[in-house]
Parts: C-alpha cells; structure tokens; sequence
C-alpha cells in the first residue's frame, strides 16, 4: 500500500516537471491564449447622386446622327408619321425663370413637321417613348426631370399634335450635372418603340443659339 502511494506520488512530480519543461518551450496553454477580435471596416457612406436620372442606356453601341440630321419616327399610338430634326443646342446655367437643379440646363431645338394625312404627336415618357439625354458615361436623364420642367420656352413651348402638312419649332430641356452636359448624345423613343439618336457637341451649336437664349432671357 505505501508502496503504491510512493508511485503514484513520483508519476505525478514526473508529469508536472514534463508540463513545466514544455512551458519553457514558449508554447502557451490553452486558457493563456487571448481571443484576436478583427474589428469591423467601416461602411462608406452612400455616393451622393451625381444628378437626375432613369437608368442606363440599354444600347450603347447604336450610332448616332449628328446635331441637324432629320429623321421619320411614326407618331404617338402609331398614328402619323413626324420628322424629326434637331437644330440647336445651349447650355446655361439658370434662364427661362429657373436655376437648373443640377448645374446646367441643356436646351435642345426640333424641328417636327407632320407627313401623314393624319395631325401627329411625340410619344410621351409616360408611354414609354419620348426624350432622354445621354451623358458620356451612358446615364439616361429624361426631359423635363429636375426643374427642366418649370422652364419657360416662350415661343419654342410647343406641345401637342402637328397638324398635317405644317412644321413647328420646339424644345426640350434637360437638367444636368457638368459632367453629363459635357458632350452627350439625345434619343426619342416613337410610337412603335424605335428609338433614334443625336449626338451633340459640348458647347453652344446650331442656327437658334442667339434666338434661344433671347427667349430664355425674358
């Protein structure tokens, strides 16, 4: 019996000098270990928007006409047939007794004449159709989004059906940052859901410049 106690009693000094030999190692025990808590990367705050805007272009390699180049389009709920002529372009800052939202208002001149025995209108974006700029980074920017609305055209305000035979002159505005106003591109959508497109310099262009800017300052 003493004999066994004497055993037990070396087997258990051996085993503690083994643990305190493995401890000189560096080795650490499992309760020494401190938990590593990799803290959260910070979110970054949301991009402000960069402007008004209805999505991408969904065709970005289509051609595009340049600025005073016709084209027939059929009219709203297929009725008629219009040309479309885009004249002028101007950019301003605030005319027409509103401050663009975005920085610059893009003011784009038509001229739409009716070639069908029937008066025919522009397909409106509430049909699905209409006017939309293209900034170079292919953002669409409908018109009259932001305060393009609210602009008064004096006689380029022109809505509605053209009557057969006849022609008008009118405008689209559209509110822009810089960079979307720094050259970009203008599609209408017709009635048949085809859409057309102008290309347009970054600059004041066209026949109407002084003419737009006339009406923009009553």
């Amino acid at each position: 019996m003493r004999k066994s106690l004497l055993a037990a009693a070396l087997t258990a000094t051996a085993c503690l000098a083994l643990a305190a030999c493995q401890n000189d190692t560096g080795a650490k025990s499992p309760s020494a270990t401190t938990p590593t808590t990799t803290a959260p990367s910070p979110t970054a705050p949301p991009a402000a928007d960069p402007g008004g805007g209805s999505g991408t272009d969904p065709s970005p390699g289509t051609v595009a006409q340049a600025l005073g180049e016709p084209s027939r389009t059929v009219g709203a709920n297929t009725v008629g047939i219009l040309e479309i002529t885009p004249m002028t372009v101007v950019y301003v800052k605030e005319g027409g007794g509103r401050t663009s939202k975005y920085g610059t208002f893009a003011v784009v001149t038509m001229d739409e004449k009716s070639l069908s025995a029937n008066p025919a209108a522009e397909t409106t974006l509430a049909k699905g159709g209409g006017w939309h700029w293209i900034a170079p980074d292919g953002r669409l920017v409908a018109a009259d989004a932001g305060n393009a609305a609210r602009v008064a055209l004096g006689k380029y305000g022109h809505y509605g059906p053209i009557q057969p035979g006849a022609h008008e002159v009118r405008a689209k505005v559209f509110d822009l940052t810089p960079a979307q106003a720094a050259g970009g591109r203008i599609s209408y959508t017709d009635g048949t859901d085809s859409a057309d497109r102008w290309s347009l310099p970054a600059k004041d262009t066209g026949p109407q410049v002084a003419d737009v800017k006339a009406e923009l300052n009553h």
